[in-house]
């Protein structure tokens, strides 16, 4: 698993079946910086809808993945996307409903 948090080609795929999956629409093309040795990757894709966040931490074995969107989506199965691209063996979603209080 640590290999693939590493591989920016590998992420875009997870970013690129997110953006079908929850029928997103990205503005521009999708940023991708990878650090130097033991760092991981950070991207970033602006949305009309909001944005796709991603920070992977490969001497940890760990990655956050960030999918703010201001239109209510049925959730993916993120277990079986991350296992996949990833190799994830666990993974804990956090819901947050996104609104505004007056």
């Amino acid at each position: 698993m640590p290999e693939r948090l590493k591989d920016a080609r590998s992420l875009a795929a997870l970013f690129e079946e997110l953006v079908v999956l929850l029928d997103l629409r990205v503005i521009g093309q999708p940023q991708w910086h990878v650090f130097p040795e033991p760092g991981g990757v950070t991207g970033l894709a602006l949305l009309a809808e909001s944005h796709l966040a991603l920070h992977t931490f490969p001497e940890h074995g760990f990655a956050a993945l960030n999918v703010y969107c201001c239109r209510v989506r049925a959730r993916p199965d993120f277990e079986s996307l991350l296992a996949r691209h990833l190799g994830a063996t666990s993974c804990h979603v956090r819901e947050l409903p996104r609104g505004v209080e007056a």
